[in-house]
């Protein structure tokens, strides 16, 4: 076989020196790339009398000569399609590279585990710490599974396949939580099973793998109603007076993303010269959100203005250089729950839900254009806002209510 500028051939033969005392000798595979030569056992052996040096090939009519033959073939084919590839890659082709494919030995290097490490190390300064520990966790499941349900601390990857996939996807549905832990529901599962996907993809990318084992699986995540709270709700903390200082400022700032769409990184992100007077009285926050990197500039609203006002002059915020005092997520969440108590909110309140109360509740719900929408939550697909747009029923049954008025005057 041959290519415009390779020279390329297979011929099997026997080791006589390597004779064993039952008179059998092994059957190595000879490879031949531009006249130089490189041999590989085949795993086989067999006696010189019952051996063809002609045609390579073991000669008679049994079914074990008929057997040896045709793993022979198998064997002969496996290392043409190596050179093939090679070939696809436009890789540069030596005997000993070849063998490596063949054998496997260029692979040795790129295990999954290894891979997760890299990926790790990789992403640790560009991803969100709270990004970090869950693809930690997905790593941990992973050794996890490798470890249950193939007795090995590690695997190759080109042992992965989609039943790897599929069967790590059964091992987290019936995973046994560890204390104090609730048990994997669906989109908790899909997510690691995503973050998994994103890794192999890298691998993809750096030619450690030469196919995706996720070509042909599906992430299946279960449609979730986006929590937010309804005009009377936001009323009610809005209202509500708290002596306790830490509430007051929990509650300010609760509030302020209510009225600005900010996460929570971006809140405790903004420093004063994120904020910029475009004309008298009139204030817009000018900034990038920290988990997309996407630019965002919001007009701020008169209660929002209100509470940076309040600030202006606060220790902490002036110490930090910030505009507004700042508290870890977990603190803050936890007096958030104080404050829904107080004001018989039963939903399940965290500082995320005030962006989605922006979005719904003062924005969209008041006939703010959903373009306008995603512009101000610095989203870089329309899509993402509309799913905002598909809870707001209330806004729906007040739009048909004025078609109605216009149609029938």
């Amino acid at each position: 076989m041959s290519t415009t500028n390779n020279t390329f051939g297979v011929a099997f033969y026997l080791k006589k020196q390597k004779t064993n005392q039952a008179g059998k000798s092994p059957i190595y595979a000879r490879i031949t790339v531009n006249g130089k030569r490189i041999e590989i056992s085949v795993k086989r052996s067999i006696e010189e009398s019952h051996w063809n040096p002609v045609k390579g090939m073991a000669k008679g009519s049994r079914e074990e000569v008929s057997k040896l033959n045709k793993y022979l073939d198998q064997f002969k084919a496996g290392i043409i399609e190596s050179y093939q590839q090679l070939l696809l890659q436009k890789k540069f082709i030596t005997v000993e590279i070849l063998k490596e494919k063949v054998t496997g030995g260029d692979q040795a290097e790129f295990t999954l585990c290894k891979l997760m490490e890299y990926h790790n190390a990789e992403q640790a300064n560009v991803l969100e710490p709270g990004t970090m520990k869950n693809y930690n966790t997905t790593q941990k499941y992973i050794k996890e599974f490798i470890k249950e349900r193939f007795k090995a601390s590690d695997k190759y990857l080109s042992e992965l396949s989609y039943k790897f996939i599929t069967d790590f996807e059964y091992y987290l549905r019936n995973r046994t939580p560890e204390k104090g832990q609730k048990p994997l529901n669906n989109n908790g599962l899909m997510k690691h099973i995503e973050r998994f996907c994103k890794m192999i993809n890298l691998a993809v990318k750096l030619e450690w793998i030469d196919r995706n084992p996720f070509h042909a699986y599906q992430l299946k995540f279960d449609k979730v109603e986006r929590e937010y709270l309804t005009k009377d709700e936001l009323a009610r903390i809005e209202k509500k007076h708290f002596n306790i200082v830490r509430l007051q400022v929990v509650q300010d700032l609760f509030i302020f993303s209510c009225y600005t769409g900010l996460a929570y990184i971006d809140v405790f992100n903004l420093t004063p010269d994120n904020l910029v007077n475009i004309s008298e009285n009139k204030i817009w926050i000018m900034t990038s959100r920290q988990k997309t990197n996407e630019p965002v500039k919001i007009p701020l609203l008169p209660k929002a203005l209100a509470i940076i006002q309040k600030y202006k002059g606060h220790p902490q915020a002036l110490a930090q250089g910030k505009v507004l005092p700042t508290l870890s997520n977990q603190k803050l969440n936890s007096y958030l729950k104080e404050i829904a108590d107080t004001c018989g909110i039963t939903k399940p309140l965290t500082f995320h839900i005030a962006r989605h109360t922006f979005a719904t509740t003062v924005t969209l719900t008041n006939g703010v254009p959903i373009e306008t929408v995603s512009k101000l939550l610095g989203h870089s697909k329309l899509s993402t806002t509309q799913i905002y747009a598909k809870v707001v029923e209330s806004k729906l049954g007040d739009d048909m209510a004025r078609l109605s008025e216009r149609l029938q005057a």
